[in-house]
């Protein structure tokens, strides 16, 4: 037999290994390797089991996952839902969208004479901010409006939605959180107060931050010398019409803090806002506020854009907020007035055209922050995969927290190989935490990952998962 020459075994030998690996491999769905043993371990620590936990890891370049634990389980996923909507939203209505604010007279300004009524109509804009609502009524001032004689009239019908009881969730209906969308959403509905520990007076101050028309603070908050903690949990607020009353203690430790509060109706906040800040403009409101539809032979006088949208996904993600997710997710909807159902109709008719296929998702509102709302990680990771690939991949990637640098992830993994090199949507609620993004290894490959956990210990779960984030950028 003839001998064969170095190149010629080196690519037989070459050959053989490629053959075996190809035999070797899992097929694609399968079970794939075995999780880190340090995320093991930090899982039996955490007295989490396996079958709570659900992973996927993988090249966004390359087949088969890394790894595929429970990837078909249909689960919670908290706020990594908000992936599916902002991803959504950045495809369906483009980067570029915005919302508008209106203002309308059915009696236009003439030779300094007072207006009728006026009108606010909204589009379900997620960011009209305090700035944003005070250059609205600048612009009317501006535009020669100063008394209004009518009613301020609020119309919401952009939006059809059912009656929203803020408390349902988790029965904390002073929490921002948990306001409801709104087609005229207003400083998303909240109330800013800085405390502020005076030590020289064994006091609490109370600065309210957002204007407010006739807001009295009952300030009952006392000064301590115990650590900060989880200083929020410590104070308790009772809201009348009239007054905010604070009692409990306050950590001298503390420093400023800010607490965000959603105190009042819809109707109510934006009244009080509206007088403080038209009184502020040198402009009178005669009438009542009230809830209404804009007439057809009303004008516009002023009109406020929103920022774009790319911006508005990036507020969303970095920073987790519900209300401004509920906001977008019923922008989906193409038909006026909006209605849940017809977001989910949208985006699951846009699924389908992308051929996603995920049979066990369950949307609510787009969010997360709801109890009935289920995806996979494989669900997930089909998702981050599809949107690598898109046109819209660079707005949907810098939306998503650095870790170690910004966002939810600012404080978390700074001192680790990922730290600044994975971009990941961090989800928690009390059962569920979870985690989904973007992981650029020491090769400079990029990975999917995506680790969920449903548990009655899931809190105890960031370890494990900080555990996998380093094993996947050491790699």
């Amino acid at each position: 037999m003839a001998q064969l020459s170095p190149t010629s075994r080196r690519a037989r030998l070459r050959f053989i290994l490629t053959t075996l690996l190809f035999l070797l491999a899992p097929p694609l769905g399968a079970q794939s390797a075995e999780l880190p043993p340090a995320v093991t371990r930090a899982l039996q620590d955490a007295g989490i089991p396996l079958r709570s936990t659900a992973i996927v890891v993988q090249g966004v370049d390359a087949e088969p996952a890394l790894i595929r634990h429970n990837a078909m389980q249909a689960m919670n996923p908290a706020s990594t839902m908000k992936l599916v909507t902002t991803y959504a939203a950045l495809e369906l209505l483009g980067p570029a969208y915005t919302w508008k604010t209106e203002a309308l007279t059915d009696t236009p300004p003439h030779n300094g004479q007072p207006i009728g009524h006026l009108y606010l109509r909204g589009s379900g804009d997620p960011r009209l901010a305090l700035e944003q609502f005070w250059l609205l009524l600048r612009q009317l001032r501006a535009r020669g409006v100063t008394d209004i004689a009518g009613d301020l009239i609020l119309d919401r019908s952009a939006f059809a939605l059912p009656a929203y009881n803020p408390a349902e969730f988790d029965n904390e209906p002073l929490r921002p959180y948990n306001a409801g969308p709104d087609a005229l959403l207003v400083n998303l509905k909240s109330l800013r107060l800085t405390l502020r520990p005076d030590s020289a007076k064994h006091a609490v101050g109370v600065i309210v931050e957002t204007p407010s028309d006739d807001l009295r603070i009952d300030n009952r908050l006392l000064l301590s010398a115990d650590a900060c903690g989880d200083w929020r949990e410590q104070i308790k607020t009772r809201v009348n019409v009239e007054s905010i009353e604070l009692t409990g203690n306050f950590s001298a430790s503390c420093g400023d803090r800010a607490l965000n509060l959603s105190p009042w109706s819809a109707d109510v906040q934006v009244e009080r806002l509206f007088r403080a800040l038209w009184r502020e403009l040198g402009g009178t409101l005669r009438g009542k506020v009230r809830e209404g539809v804009t007439p057809a032979n009303a004008q516009v006088l002023a009109v406020q854009e929103s920022p774009a949208l790319g911006e508005v996904v990036r507020e969303i993600n970095k920073f987790s907020n519900n209300v401004m997710a509920r906001q977008v997710f019923l922008t989906l909807d193409g038909d006026r007035p909006a209605t849940a159902e017809g977001a989910r109709r949208r985006l699951k008719g846009w699924l389908a055209d992308k051929r996603l296929k995920l049979p066990e998702l369950v949307i609510d509102n787009g969010s997360g922050l709801s109890r009935s709302e289920r995806i996979s990680a494989d669900g997930l990771s089909q998702l981050l995969l599809s949107a690598w690939k898109s046109p819209v991949m660079p707005e949907l990637m810098s939306s998503l927290p650095l870790a170690g640098i910004d966002g939810t992830l600012k404080k978390r993994l700074g001192n680790s190989a990922a730290a600044g090199r994975a971009h990941l949507k961090t989800g928690y609620l009390d059962g569920v935490r979870a985690i989904a993004g973007y992981v650029l290894d020491s090769n400079d490959q990029r990975w999917v990952v995506v680790f969920l956990i449903n548990d009655p210990k899931s809190r105890n779960g960031k370890p494990a998962m900080d555990a996998l984030l380093r094993w996947v950028a050491e790699r």
